[in-house]
């Protein structure tokens, strides 16, 4: 055999074994050996941070290739920090997602100048509960009730992150449709700041999500000294764990609200359905998308994090990305007088 046939017959060898290369190739996962960073846009210690952990801990196992699935906290703004960096910053490569406080929706709707972002086009991976918002205050205060609160000659002072979130919204909420007033203190990088500001006195209440205060401390222990009482609750129907507080539309009936402001409420607390979702970035390529999504989804009936959502009393009651999607673009179809009442809520 001479030079020339044996360099043929290697051609033709090498010919034939290179379908099957590029073929195991080809079928690498794309998150193999690969890290996935899980922004979460509020302080450390809230249900953001809890979530957003626990996602980071089990997702991974149903993501082709395996990633590894890193935590970040990126508080500021009320979430504004995470949302824009989210948006216009981060990769659109399917290695990085994040959580923001879900009422963001609301800053862009008045066109804060410092949004930098659109909720329509991130790509919504899904939500693990719906939450509606509570509202508390100091036992020792001189606010009983909300009756209490509209007849004060000086509001109760209320603390929270910033101008999105649950305090300074259903605060304003409050004072559009029934009358009552407050004093805001805002800019609190995250809820368990807000929390011992409390107890120093700093302020004397405070709107979360219901389900934050019946599934962690300080609250478990505040209820059972009686620290705190509960005033209103941001629900049509009333939360069997809040069976003697009414609810923000008893109050409206109660008040003689108009339709306007009913109109506002709906709104305001329609975010309320989209719980904590978690996002990946506009531009990510489609079939990432669906993998996250069906990731997300498959980590929500993992057993450690069920047992885990069962040791730590938390609420679940899923959505799909799907289903997110569509209730932000609803939210966000808005006419001018409605929009102009969200904006008065947020400027104060």
């Amino acid at each position: 055999m001479n030079v020339k046939e044996t360099k043929l017959i290697i051609l033709m060898a090498l010919f034939l074994l290179l379908p099957p290369l590029l073929h195991a190739q080809s079928q690498t996962p794309f998150y193999q050996k690969k890290t996935i960073q899980v922004l979460i846009g509020s302080a450390p210690g809230g249900l953001y941070d809890r979530w957003g952990r626990l996602f980071a801990q089990h997702m991974g196992k149903y993501i082709p290739g395996n990633p590894n699935l890193v935590a970040q906290n990126m508080p500021g703004g009320g979430s504004m920090v995470a949302t824009n960096y989210l948006y216009g910053l981060a990769k659109p490569d399917g290695l990085t997602v994040g959580m923001f406080q879900t009422h963001m929706y609301l800053q862009q709707l008045v066109g804060i100048p410092e949004v930098k972002y659109d909720v329509r086009k991130f790509n919504w991976l899904g939500s693990q509960e719906k939450g509606q918002m509570m509202l508390y205050i100091r036992a020792d205060s001189p606010y009983k009730s909300m009756d209490d609160i509209l007849k004060a000659k000086e509001p109760p002072k209320c603390g929270g992150s910033g101008a999105s979130d649950q305090t300074a919204l259903l605060t304003r909420l409050l004072e559009e449709t029934i009358g009552a007033k407050f004093i805001r203190v805002l800019g609190y990088p995250g809820g368990s700041d807000v929390d011992l500001a409390m107890e120093r006195g700093e302020v004397v209440c405070r709107a979360t999500r219901i389900t934050v205060h019946f599934s962690r401390e300080p609250f478990l222990t505040w209820d059972k000294k009686g620290f705190d009482r509960h005033l209103l609750q941001a629900s049509r129907k009333r939360d069997p764990r809040l069976g003697d507080v009414p609810t923000i539309y008893e109050l409206m009936d109660k008040y003689k609200t108009a339709d306007v402001g009913r109109r506002l409420a709906q709104v305001i607390l329609s975010g309320d359905e989209l719980g904590r979702p978690m996002i990946a970035p506009p531009g990510v390529p489609a079939d990432r998308v669906k993998i996250l999504r069906e990731a997300y989804n498959k980590a929500l009936a993992d057993p450690e994090l069920m047992a885990e959502v069962t040791k730590s009393r938390l609420d679940m009651d899923p959505s799909t990305g799907e289903e997110i999607e569509a209730l932000v673009k609803e939210i966000m179809d808005q006419p001018p007088e409605v929009v102009a009442l969200v904006k008065k809520i947020l400027d104060g």
